[in-house]
């Protein structure tokens, strides 16, 4: 093309570059236009947008010289444009907005401030904050997870969106899954109209856009945003001796959610909830959300009032890809004859673990993959869950893959919330309670014994800590609560008893302590849990036997010394061992078992001195053993407020020689 000059608005010369004009691109002008940036290109008509819209003068950033209507080329060779289109019948939409869904779930949304008043099974005393919403705005009930509404104790509070403050009360949490229901009184609401947001498990899909609302970090409202990425993900793990759900698929986004939103609806944009906030990863944005079917079948049960059935084999599952069970032994038919039936599954479920004494016990073994239950095929959980919760207390037919062998086998459904405790004893400031199905699983134990929840004073005195199971208590067995309860009772306060128990950690090593009895410190009941009220219904146990003399008179034998130490032999009676142990953590105290020595300074008297140290306030047991044998209580005369000395007294009587 040839080129020519021309000059520029300061009287300059210029070039001027070689233009394409529209008749030499062979375009109609009226097709659209160009960007004003398409200079010395060669351009073709699918490089033209048919919904562009014109500019108006007023805004435009051409020169006044453009004609819109006619090819042109601007005096300004810099630049050459195509005429803008006339608007096109096309018109281009909007995406959804999430405003109006937002604004709606907002006022569903519950901020939940709570305290465990009491440790029982996987959780311990302390308060938190999570988030619920509303699903039933006319009962006035409200979905979070399990580990929110929990199975220990709990005063709870719901804030409301117009910072309404109402109590809640449990009324149901799974014994499994990660979900359960709270009720409030709606009459209580004075300021705001209730909203609920429905359940809708069969709209989660992978790619579906979605929103997090609820108490993420503590603060009063978060909005977090992600795209579903996966509807199959296991289980996330939170711990050994921790509370972890199992036998679901999770699903999964990165939405980055963090402490305090356990419990918030994940929504589509119909405001919808998809699934439940349940947990995230640490270390990355992954967060962590329990499917709704369950969910919604629960829904409907507590909405009229009824026991949620559950069933268990007492066996966790896992589903493994095609590719992992063909390793396990998956004839090929077998998987080709699933996949056709199935197209749209890509895995089986395969049994991962089976607790002893429990219904599948010697039936089922790890890595018998499940082809189907009752005949028909069962490749992920729903199946499974439909199967043992339409059929609790009636066996159920699984038809297994073990090696390369094919068998079909019977396992009868056991009610899972019977290994579901629901009652605790409270002793020596102590809490006792039935190992759980949670924590048996977690250390492949049988279900039952008696669990210590937190060992207390009592406990505490025979080291019997947090995690321990109690096998007998003054050489009776106690392999229920209903049994450890009939011993405590034949125990007279004061007393110390041997006691066997071992550590969940480690199972198969016993130990035997002696056990200081306490029944004057602490109040001895039990709490039953009452899901028509929320509340634990508490019962006064009966008060120890009369007490007989604990502590008769006997003789202390100090060992023999040789020559060479006999003036220490002549002192060594003098001194005697303290045991100083503290029912409460109360002025400052960190530890509740204290260890020191006294030296007798009246022996008719029965008076000992000792430091501080060893006894360090007043309120407190104290134990005095002498020549490491012989034991007996002691009491407190004196604690001087400045120097570094106690006063303590004990019976002469019970020292015969």
């Amino acid at each position: 093309m040839q080129r020519r000059n021309s000059i520029n608005a300061r009287g300059e010369p210029i070039t001027e570059p070689p233009v394409k004009r529209i008749a030499e691109l062979n375009l109609n002008p009226t097709v659209g236009s160009v960007s004003a940036h398409a200079k010395d290109e060669q351009l073709s008509p699918t490089a033209v947008k048919k919904t562009h819209k014109p500019r108006s003068k007023s805004t435009s950033c051409f020169p006044a010289a453009v004609k819109y209507n006619s090819p042109f080329v601007l005096e300004d060779p810099k630049y050459s444009f195509y005429p803008p289109a006339a608007p096109s019948a096309v018109s281009t939409s909007l995406p959804p907005s999430w405003e109006p869904t937002l604004d709606r779930a907002i006022k569903a949304i519950i901020s939940i401030q709570a305290n465990h008043v009491r440790s029982f099974d996987t959780e311990t005393a302390g308060a938190y904050t999570a988030t619920g919403f509303i699903v039933d705005a006319k009962a006035g009930i409200i979905l979070s997870n399990r580990h929110v509404v929990s199975p220990a104790p709990i005063i709870a509070n719901a804030i409301l969106c117009n910072y309404e403050e109402v109590p809640l009360y449990p009324v149901y949490r799974d014994p499994v899954h990660d979900f359960g229901f709270l009720r409030f009184d709606t009459s209580k609401v004075k300021f705001m109209d209730l909203v609920e947001i429905p359940l809708a498990p069969e709209k989660a899909r992978v790619g579906v856009e979605i929103r997090v609302v609820g108490n993420d970090a503590g603060e009063k409202l978060s909005i977090l945003a992600g795209t579903l990425a996966r509807l199959d993900r296991r289980a996330p793990e939170y711990g050994v001796g921790e509370y972890n759900d199992f036998n679901t698929f999770y699903l999964q986004a990165a939405s980055g959610t963090s402490g305090g939103s356990s419990g918030s609806p994940v929504l589509d944009i119909d405001g919808n909830a998809v699934a439940l906030n349940a947990g995230g990863a640490s270390r990355s944005s992954s967060s962590y959300y329990l499917p709704l079917d369950r969910v919604k079948r629960a829904l409907e049960y507590v909405r009229r009032g009824e026991v949620v059935p559950r069933g268990t084999l007492q066996v966790e599952f896992l589903h493994q890809p095609y590719d992992e069970v063909r390793r396990l032994g998956l004839p090929m038919e077998r998987e080709q004859m699933l996949r056709r039936e199935l197209p749209r599954e890509t895995g089986l479920l395969v049994v991962h673990q089976v607790l002893p004494r429990g219904p599948a016990d010697g039936i089922l073994r790890e890595g018998d993959i499940v082809v189907g239950i009752n005949g028909r095929p069962a490749p992920s959980f729903i199946q499974l869950a439909d199967a043992m919760d339409d059929h609790v207390g009636e066996p159920i037919e699984l038809t297994i893959s073990r090696g390369k062998e094919e068998r079909t086998v019977q396992v009868q459904v056991q009610d899972l919330h019977s290994i579901t405790p629901d009652r605790f004893v409270e002793v020596g400031g102590g809490v006792a309670n039935e190992l759980s199905y949670q924590l048996a699983k977690s250390y492949a134990q049988p279900v039952g014994g008696v669990y210590v929840a937190t060992s207390g004073h009592m406990l505490g005195s025979a080291s019997a800590w947090r995690k321990s199971v109690i096998v007998s208590v003054n050489y009776m067995p106690t392999p229920n609560l209903d049994a450890f309860i009939e011993a405590i009772n034949t125990l007279q306060d004061g007393v110390r008893v041997p006691v066997r128990f071992y550590s969940l950690s480690k199972a198969y090593k016993e130990r035997i302590m002696i056990m200081h009895v306490d029944r004057h410190w602490h109040n001895y009941r039990m709490g039953i849990r009452n899901d028509k009220t929320g509340l634990w219904d508490m019962t006064e146990l009966p008060p120890p036997p009369p007490c007989i003399e604990a502590y008769k008179p006997a003789t202390a034998i100090f060992p023999t010394l040789e020559e060479s130490l006999q003036p220490a032999g002549k002192l060594m009676p003098c001194f005697v061992a303290i045991d100083f142990h503290l029912p409460y953590l109360v002025d400052g105290m960190k530890n509740t078992q204290f260890y020191g020595v006294g030296m007798i300074v009246d022996k008719r008297r029965g008076l000992v001195v000792c430091d501080r140290d060893t006894i360090p306030i007043s309120a407190g047991d104290i134990l005095l053993t002498f020549a490491n044998s012989l034991i007996i209580p002691g009491k407190l005369l004196y604690l001087h407020p400045l120097f570094n000395y106690a006063v303590v007294s004990y019976n002469p009587a019970l020292l015969a020689d």
